[in-house]
């Protein structure tokens, strides 16, 4: 069974919200049901851990909800059940990391907040678990280089911005609405973004279908993976890529959902790199819908890795 983290306080009570919360137990009770994974209960990832990514000032208005504007940046409600919220589900994100390098595979049933920034939070996400979870890794001496492929619906701009400085990460985004400055556009061709060395954008038309798709998948990700082999490759497995999500422009049914994430795992597997994935973006009010997205995921998996 793949190391998946897991806990019922991922889902902050922060009332009604478009962000579905009850999707991180629903998929856990999935697995459960199938035996696909062994849910584990992650450690909190710490304040000092926090302060390798983001600042001070920012971690006190999540602490305390003041300055409030500071505090709800990520577009949540403040309350005081985000923070210990938000130090499991990155704990969660650092904990899949490591059962990755231990035994190939690893999961979380949280995102990996791409949208956090140093100093503030973006699109629902508090903080960066996948640069965290990197930092850690360096510094324990696991990692040396790490890759951070996004195909979350939306354009990964927290970790780009946060790779900007840190040679030792890569990150591919594949995104087909753009996220700037707090604001989703649907229509990609809207924002130009200036890519770096270490971290590139490859938006997606409206309309792209699986064969579509495929092709740019099999064009960008050599370069994420052959070019600097990482260590570790954490993986962003978005559910509203979905046709039927209300904020995507694609073409892309459960079917090539699942095409989508055995070629991940597959190329992966044929490098021999440790993969770790989380649960991205999925805003389908059928809660099914997206439960089955990230279901899929743990079967494309248990394909590729047995």
């Amino acid at each position: 069974m793949i190391p998946t983290s897991y806990h019922p306080g991922f889902a902050a009570d922060i009332g009604p919200h478009i962000m579905p919360m009850r999707k991180f137990s629903l998929v856990a009770g999935e697995l459960d049901t199938n035996k696909w994974a062994d849910l584990i209960g992650p450690a909190p990832v710490s304040y000092q851990e926090l302060l390798l990514v983001h600042d001070s000032s920012y971690l006190a208005a999540i602490q305390t909800g003041e300055p409030r504007p500071l505090a709800e940046s990520q577009k949540f409600p403040w309350s005081p059940a985000l923070w210990p919220s938000v130090l499991l589900t990155n704990g969660g994100v650092i904990a899949a990391a490591r059962s990755a390098l231990q035994t190939g595979i690893g999961a979380a049933l949280a995102s990996g907040f791409h949208h956090a920034h140093q100093k503030q939070g973006e699109g629902f996400c508090t903080f960066n678990g996948l640069v965290l979870a990197g930092e850690i890794l360096r510094r324990e001496n696991r990692i040396q280089t790490l890759a951070v492929l996004d195909m979350d619906l939306h354009y990964g701009n927290g970790t780009a911005l946060l790779a900007a400085n840190r040679p030792w990460l890569r990150q591919l985004s594949i995104y087909g609405n753009d996220y700037w400055e707090n604001t989703a556009y649907r229509d990609v061709s809207i924002v130009q973004h200036l890519d770096g060395d270490n971290h590139r954008s490859v938006p997606l038309p409206a309309g792209t279908d699986w064969l579509a798709l495929k092709k740019i998948m099999e064009e960008n990700i050599p370069w994420l993976l052959d070019e600097i082999r990482p260590d570790l490759l954490l993986y962003q497995a978005g559910a509203d890529y979905l046709r039927d999500d209300p904020y995507s422009p694609l073409d892309l049914d459960h079917a090539a959902l699942l095409e989508r994430d055995r070629l991940v795992f597959r190329l992966a597997h044929e490098r021999a790199i440790p993969l770790a994935w989380t649960l991205a973006g999925g805003y389908s009010p059928e809660l099914e819908k997206i439960v089955r997205v990230h279901t899929n995921t743990f079967l494309a998996a248990q394909e590729i890795h047995g």
